[in-house]
């Protein structure tokens, strides 16, 4: 009526409003005058005022009072309704109701319900046929049926948990309209267009043709969310809506497996946006357990999204044994390996201390998989946590390197020659080898082989029966680059280049991110699974475990449900419902929205229709509100009429004077009763007598300190004491008389050498620690072993003296062979060491401040060893004063007793003869002891400016 919603069940009895003209005339009419008799006493009486007087007419409000009074009465009798059910036409053909179900409509279902049992009342009151179309059913004819029938039909129908195809059930309407002929069709939709909306309202308008359609709309827009991804920083998610509908906030909630909170997001709507984002700023470990988001306070499928593995951020641990590492961190495998798998991974370093003791961390904290790059040695303890690390499912990627090439190591897929082999050099007659195409049944089949990339070093595996099934990729010429192996429900694969630019630009190419996104895919642990999937999914289908129904609530999954493929990446249908599917373990999850879909506002403008809304607010019979007002109006009528008839006025008069006492009293009770605003006081609590402090954190130990403090002060030359007295007195003569030898023939004025003992003190203080070999003593526990390779890792240098030389046996390998030697091969069994060699001509050690042809002790029949350093195969290698690396070699071994030949008495003379004693072999002695320490101070200075000559030189020319 008039655009508001209400309606009269008798809109004829209005017409009653027509006598309200008549009524006012006849409330206007005057009274009959009074009879006049005459009363000589009244003449006493014209000289008073009279102080009441009695209107001879009605007044003109309180006439429009009465008039509105009976209007009220009339209106109550017509039977007025607020908010009247809506939608029926009082057509008697019959009704024909399509219901939008999908996942879209679950938020507004009630309103949908209500409207559509609304319908269905008022055919049955007109006895019309009923016809229930759900658009989710395009199988199913509809068919008429009364409406008690349709009721119970309706109750029936759910919301799908997916998105319905509208087109396909417009063959099955049109075929019942044209076997129905005469209907009223009312669409009851969700305003939401999930695919194809266009061409639905085309096709409708086809097959309804010229008969009543009305449309319902106006429902709560629904929400949906999409696209999750859990990326390095936070777990982000595409909160979607039918577009553009001003300003609008919600939040997403984030569950675990269980069902139990992790987290919350906010999200916001601009006005004109129809998607926005949340995001959870959590741990990489909370985010890992997430199982299910859902946007708070909405009903339906499509604003859950369910994740499963493919979801989890991978923790993935990196540890390198390269020294390099520290020096230069840009050229670095771990730079490499770390850019390479962040997009896809929670990447996590060992950024400090020996790779056992990072191993060791990583294993204790389970992370899934590991990375070693040119780790070599491993403790037996380490190797065996490994394994067993591996057969519960770990996942070992392992790059070469010239530490893994000198290891004798079974955590690799294959058998490995020692050694390594150099390409493209001028003393080789093989070139750089590009790579061959990818094994077919390997983790990296179908990827772009990449031309650019060649290897010119690598680690060869031994041939044999099954190297061929273990290889991944290979060179051109048919040796292998990448091996894996299955262990138990593990992996182990190993990179035969390192991973860096040393012996291949393969870590520079994209293939190399693509290949580790590959095995991080064996273990199913990232959003985006490439061709290699988890092993725990390579199954030909998953059946459904547990299922969302249309608002979102899990239960078990429906007769129509279907086993669906293990590379399932769609939305969710009729056959594959949104939920969980697979084993228990390892589900995996489907949802209602796929990551690329988004929603819009469905137009229907293009449909000849009538729009109607969804009811909100139940129907109000206004009648018994409009009689009681129309009884209060005469009520107020009648207190009137006495008021001007002066029947209340004595009444008033004589109550006056109580009123105003009255008043008066309340008046002062309320100011008596009010409340007073108390002041709190603040008693301060008196600390107790007596009371002792809080105690202050416990202090590092007096003898902690004073070592610190005597370490750093002043630059100090440390050695090992052996608990041997005569060797320990020996070296401790020996380090100070180097360290004289230095104050005298340098400006290094070194401090008194310091006796460690490397299972307890602090060895970062000191650039070098010479370490007496005693033979036969027992290896040092492996605590102090670990604390020397972290110490060498991290650029420290130890010098290994076997003080044997003359006790070699002859022969080409006699000087491995001394009891010394078996000793230090024992301690260095543990250690992580690179690749050693006797020290070249043209090394920097052999120029760091003196010109060198050999380091002689007490002893000089004896070889000093270093880390063999990369060598230049170019023409102008032989021109080249001296050969430097990146950094300064960790570890120098030899023979000759160093401290012997430095050890001096206090009178100035040495404590030990020479042998064979000959002429300055004491002078040289000192002298290779000082280039041994400028080397370890100023490796990378020293190696450049002995190849100043040459670049003036170049610069000259």
């Amino acid at each position: 009526m008039m655009g508001l919603p209400l309606s009269f069940a008798e809109p004829l009895l209005l017409l009653g409003l027509v006598a309200l003209p008549a009524l006012w005339w006849l409330l206007r009419v005057m009274p009959p005058r009074p009879r006049r008799v005459s009363f000589p006493p009244t003449r006493l009486l014209f000289e008073i005022a009279p102080k009441e007087e009695t209107p001879s007419r009605t007044p003109w409000w309180l006439t429009a009072l009465r008039l509105l009074a009976a209007a009220l009465v009339i209106f109550a009798a017509a039977g007025p309704i607020w908010n009247p059910p809506g939608g029926a036409t009082g057509s008697s053909v019959p009704l024909v109701i399509v219901l939008d179900d999908g996942w879209s409509a679950a938020a507004s279902w009630d309103a949908r319900l209500k409207a559509a049992d609304e319908l269905i009342a008022s055919a049955e009151s007109a006895r019309r046929g009923v016809a229930l179309v759900a658009l989710s059913e395009p199988n199913r004819d509809p068919t008429l049926m009364p409406a008690g029938t349709a009721r119970v039909a309706l109750r029936q129908i759910a919301p799908k948990p997916y998105a319905v195809e509208r087109v396909d059930t417009l063959p099955t309407l049109e075929r019942f309209l044209k076997s129905t002929g005469e209907a009223e069709i009312a669409w009851l939709t969700d305003g939401v267009d999930t695919g194809r909306g266009p061409d639905f309202t085309a096709g409708l308008a086809k097959a309804i043709g010229d008969r009543t359609l009305t449309i319902f709309e106006g429902a709560a827009s629904p929400h949906a969310l999409a696209a999750a991804e859990n990326a390095a920083a936070k777990m982000t998610v595409k909160v979607l809506r039918a577009g553009a509908g001003g300003s609008e906030a919600g939040t997403v909630r984030a569950l675990d497996g269980k069902g139990a909170p992790i987290g919350e997001a906010r999200f916001a709507f601009a006005a004109q946006d129809s998607d926005t984002e949340a995001g959870f700023e959590l741990p990489v470990e909370l985010r890992n357990d997430i199982a299910r988001l859902e946007i708070a306070g909405e009903r339906s499928a499509g604003a859950v999204q369910l994740l499963d593995k493919r979801w989890r951020r991978r923790a993935i641990g990196i540890v390198s044994g390269a020294s390099s590492d520290t020096a230069q961190p840009l050229l670095a495998s771990t730079f490499y390996l770390t850019r390479a798998l962040a997009p896809f991974a929670d990447v996590r370093t060992g950024e400090r201390g020996a790779p056992q003791q990072a191993i060791a961390q990583f294993l204790d904290q389970k992370l899934p998989m590991i990375v070693l790059a040119d780790v070599g040695a491993l403790a037996p303890e380490i190797r065996d946590r490994i394994n067993t690390w591996i057969e519960a499912g770990g996942v070992l990627v392992r790059f070469a390197g010239p530490h893994l090439a000198q290891a004798d190591d079974d955590l690799v897929p294959v058998k490995l020659r020692r050694g390594g082999r150099s390409l493209g050099g001028s003393l080789t007659w093989e070139k750089p080898q590009h790579l061959a195409a990818f094994a077919a049944g390997g983790p990296f089949a179908g990827l772009a082989v990449p031309a650019d990339v060649t290897v010119n070093r690598q680690v060869l595996a031994e041939p044999d029966a099954v190297l061929a099934t273990k290889s991944w990729a290979s060179l051109v010429d048919g040796t292998p680059l990448v091996t894996g192996d299955h262990r138990g429900k593990g992996l182990v694969a190993l990179f035969h280049v390192s991973a860096d630019m040393r012996w291949s630009d393969l870590p520079m190419s994209g293939s190399f991110v693509e290949m580790l996104r590959r095995i991080v895919d064996l273990s199913g642990y990232t959003a985006a699974p490439g061709a290699g999937v988890a092993t725990e999914l390579n199954v030909a289908s998953a059946a459904p475990l547990r299922t969302l129904d249309g608002f979102g609530a899990f239960g078990p999954p429906p007769s129509t449900a279907k086993p669906m493929p293990a590379d399932f990446r769609d939305r969710a249908t009729l056959d594959h419902p949104p939920g969980f599917y697979g084993p228990a373990d390892g589900p995996l999850a489907v949802n209602a929205l796929a990551a690329a879909d988004r929603i819009a506002a469905l137009d229907t403008s293009g449909l000849r229709a009538r729009r109607a809304g969804y009811g909100t607010a139940e129907p109000s019979d206004l009648r018994g509100v409009l009689l009681s007002a129309a009884l209060a109006l005469f009520l107020i009528d009648a207190v009137i009429v006495a008021l001007l008839g002066g029947s209340l006025a004595a009444i008033f008069r004589r109550r006056r004077a109580a009123s105003a006492a009255l008043l008066l009293a309340a008046a002062l009770a309320a100011l008596t009763l009010s409340p007073v605003p108390s002041q709190a006081q603040t008693n301060t609590r008196p600390t107790a007598q007596g009371a002792k402090p809080a105690p202050k954190p416990a202090d590092v130990a007096p003898g902690n300190d004073d070592f610190a403090i005597k370490a750093v002060s002043q630059t100090r030359l440390a050695y090992v004491v052996t608990g041997n007295a005569d060797v320990d007195s020996i070296v401790k003569a020996g380090m100070a008389g180097l360290t004289l030898f230095l104050a005298q023939r340098t400006a290094l004025e070194a401090g008194e050498p310091v006796g460690i003992d490397p299972s307890r003190d602090e060895l970062a203080f000191f650039p070098l620690i010479y370490w007496p070999v005693i033979a036969g003593s027992p290896k040092p526990p492996q605590d102090a072993i670990n604390r020397i390779d972290a110490y060498m890792k991290q650029g420290g240098t130890v010098l290994f003296d076997t003080r044997d030389a003359l006790e070699a046996p002859p022969g080409p390998n006699g000087e491995s062979q001394t009891p010394g030697m078996l000793t230090l091969r024992t301690i260095l069994s543990s250690l992580d060491i690179p690749e050693l060699e006797p020290v070249p001509r043209e090394h920097v050690l052999t120029k760091t401040f003196y010109l060198l042809r050999d380091f002689p002790g007490r002893f000089n029949s004896g070889q000093t060893w270093v880390e063999t350093l990369p060598r230049d195969e170019d023409d102008d290698a032989a021109s080249r004063p001296a050969r430097g690396g990146d950094g300064v070699s960790p570890i120098i071994i030899t023979s000759n007793d160093l401290a012997g030949a430095w050890a001096m008495r206090s009178d100035g003379q040495p404590m030990l003869p020479l042998s064979p004693g000959e002429p300055r072999q004491r002078e040289f002695a000192f002298r290779a002891g000082v280039n041994i320490v400028m080397y370890t101070l100023t490796g990378n200075y020293k190696a450049d400016q002995v190849h100043a000559p040459a670049l003036i030189e170049r610069l000259g020319q």
